[in-house]
């Protein structure tokens, strides 16, 4: 009686394995950097919670580099949660490549300025004063993602120095902007602070001033071509709850209330 009782025991916990295994699913993110810090320290919690396995596959939400999100999806990696720029998301909902009730605003993101470890800081207080230190910096350096775009097309237009940045603020592609800064490539970077606050051998300066920054909103959504639509949602919203907001503060981003439109 006692061996039968043990075999039935036995049984009956293999198929809750096999059903635990069964509904555990292998999820593919494809995220840019604003949200990266955070979310490598969200992800072990996801899975452990779940049982789910998160892969992940990390690039810049726009751009032509091998590795941008855009490009990845072009090239038919897998796919099922896609956490990038905002309006880089909406360009693919539009594409058809995104499901467009899936789309959640997650955070948003302030633009910083970044000089190397132990080097001056110059001011920032005001826009004037940013315009004197680039003006005064040899070598400036700006992302290829949301935060370069702006600095490059609107920033330095709006400070009337766009003929002067000409030839020394350039774009760095694919590579963290921090990186470029701390081995001393570049005086002055700008990236945002979230993707600053990782990288070695730098010192954050601040945010930009009121009058010059730009917040990007970063948001996330369920690829059209995804496997695990329901694994991948399941995602989305934890990161979107409030289990994730202190990693989310700590990284350098303001979590969106649940609900709130941008």
């Amino acid at each position: 009686m006692r061996a039968a009782c043990r075999t039935l025991a036995l049984a009956f916990l293999a198929a809750l394995a096999f059903a635990s295994a069964a509904s555990a699913a292998e999820v593919h993110v494809m995220i840019s950097g604003g949200l990266t810090a955070a979310y490598k320290a969200l992800v072990p919690e996801f899975e452990r919670k779940t049982g789910h396995k998160v892969v992940t596959a990390y690039g810049p939400s726009m751009g032509t580099t091998t590795n941008a999100i855009p490009v990845r999806l072009e090239r038919g990696e897998p796919a099922d949660v896609l956490i990038m720029v905002g309006y880089a998301l909406g360009d693919l909902i539009k594409q058809g490549k995104v499901v467009a009730d899936s789309r959640v605003d997650l955070v948003k993101s302030p633009i910083g300025i970044a000089v190397q470890s132990g080097t001056p800081k110059p001011d920032i207080s005001s826009a004037d004063t940013v315009k004197q230190a680039l003006l005064a910096a040899k070598t400036i350096a700006y992302s290829d993602s949301a935060s370069g775009v702006y600095v490059s097309t609107e920033m330095f237009a709006k400070l009337g120095i766009a003929d002067q940045m000409k030839g020394k603020a350039r774009m760095i592609p694919a590579t963290p902007v921090g990186e470029i800064v701390a081995h001393g490539e570049a005086e002055i970077g700008f990236q945002q602070i979230s993707e600053l606050k990782p990288v070695a051998g730098i010192d954050i300066v601040g945010p930009l001033p009121e009058p010059l920054q730009k917040i990007t909103v970063f948001s996330a959504g369920i690829a059209k071509v995804s496997k695990e639509p329901d694994a991948g949602k399941a995602l989305i919203s934890f990161l979107a709850s409030p289990d994730a907001r202190h990693a989310l503060v700590k990284s350098g981003l303001d979590p969106i209330p649940s609900g709130a439109t941008h």
